[in-house]
């Protein structure tokens, strides 16, 4: 997706310029009933989001809104629906990496509730993602682990 693209008014074309992931990476994620998809009127996906479960956390792997669909809510949507979703099976709530300094990083999910987690705090699945994302080169610019806790799921109540 173009998502990426937004990177360059930042200086960071690596990130910009970094492959999607492979058909067979995300077919993965379906197969495991861990990928959800929004569509457009005209039924095109305009955004995803990909999740990991790393002990007791829902980690977002991947949230990508096309840029021409931005500030609509779809990525905040996308989100909720996995916090029901890990809600449902009874996981401590959502985790997440992401760049600090980028307007639609870090301060985006501060806005949505999530907070950072220390690095003394980390799961070791938390510490796994970090240690992935630097053999990759993503701490060339500063990162974070965010965390956001859920309520308990009640299906009297899914609300």
């Amino acid at each position: 997706m173009a998502a990426g693209q937004l990177f360059r008014s930042f200086g960071m074309d690596s990130v910009a310029d970094d492959p999607p992931m492979t058909e067979e990476e995300l077919a993965a994620y379906q197969r495991a009933g861990r990928a959800w998809v929004a569509t457009g009127p005209s039924g095109a996906a305009i955004a995803y989001i990909l999740v990991d479960v790393l002990g007791v956390w829902a980690h977002i792997e991947q949230v990508t809104v096309d840029p021409d669909q931005g500030r609509r809510g779809i990525g905040s949507t996308l989100i909720a629906h996995v916090e029901r979703w890990a809600a449902g099976r009874k996981l401590r709530g959502l985790s997440l990496t992401t760049f600090s300094g980028v307007p639609w990083n870090a301060p985006y999910y501060e806005r949505l509730g999530f907070t950072h987690l220390p690095d003394t705090e980390w799961s070791s699945g938390q510490r796994a993602v970090v240690r992935r994302e630097k053999q990759h080169g993503l701490d060339t610019w500063p990162r974070t682990v965010m965390v956001r806790e859920i309520k308990p799921y009640d299906p009297d109540n899914p609300g």
